[in-house]
């Protein structure tokens, strides 16, 4: 089973992650779509993507991905939080049925849900982040993810605005169990809303279903990557 989740190391950067102007596609959609008010003028203000250098490279890195910061955390940067509820809900209304969250995520209450504080601050409007895919470290902890990370980070709402919007496409990979799934090892999940954040948020898609989950940041489960983010 490992084998096969193991093979998105040797697909990576074969169509894993599209070009720009498919990301932008897929962002105009969504905002038509669940009428954001996200203006045209960010739209036009979308850069080209940060090219990878050899040490990028090197290092796992296989591309640029698109996401958009929206609201405003009260110190002029983006609301991490409502980007990522923003995007679940868009997945909830783009399959409707076949999309499950687990009982303890709760992304109005800040005792329950939060950006895990080391964390960067999210800009508002669009960015781009650089992504390494999970793979790397599926026998490996969130807590002890967090500890290697030194100038990275990981998703955040990048992650679900990953899956459900820019790149749907992989969580068909997930569901055929061609690649891993995901840990997004920026959000924080307090399962008993009491700030009690020992757990951290996962996306998978399985029989069809995609899913929002937590698991717990000490503990190892092996069919779950841990993506890292590197941004300029």
């Amino acid at each position: 089973m490992l084998k096969l989740f193991k093979k998105a190391a040797d697909d990576a950067g074969t169509g894993f992650i599209l070009p720009a102007t498919h990301q932008i596609k897929a962002w105009e959609k969504a905002n038509r779509k669940m009428r954001w008010g996200i203006p045209a003028s960010d739209f036009a203000a979308i850069g080209s993507p940060p090219s990878l250098s050899p040490k990028d490279q090197i290092e796992g890195f296989i591309g640029s991905i698109l996401s958009y910061g929206f609201g405003d955390d009260g110190r002029g940067q983006a609301d991490a939080v409502l980007s990522g509820r923003l995007a679940w809900e868009y997945a909830r209304k783009k399959h409707g049925r076949h999309t499950w969250k687990c009982q303890y995520i709760d992304f109005s209450k800040t005792d329950c849900f939060r950006l895990r504080p080391a964390a960067p601050a999210r800009p508002r409007g669009f960015y781009y982040a650089k992504f390494r895919p999970g793979d790397k470290f599926l026998s490996l902890t969130v807590a002890k993810f967090r500890k290697t990370l030194a100038g990275d980070t990981g998703c955040g709402p990048e992650g679900i605005q990953l899956l459900a919007i820019t790149h749907g496409h992989l969580t068909q990979l997930m569901n055929h169990r061609r690649m891993v799934f995901m840990a997004f090892a920026d959000y924080d999940v307090a399962p008993y809303g009491f700030h009690d954040f020992f757990d951290a948020l996962q996306m998978f898609c399985s029989n069809n279903t995609l899913g929002l989950g937590i698991g717990n940041v000490d503990q190892v489960y092996p069919l779950f990557g841990i993506p890292t983010l590197r941004f300029q």
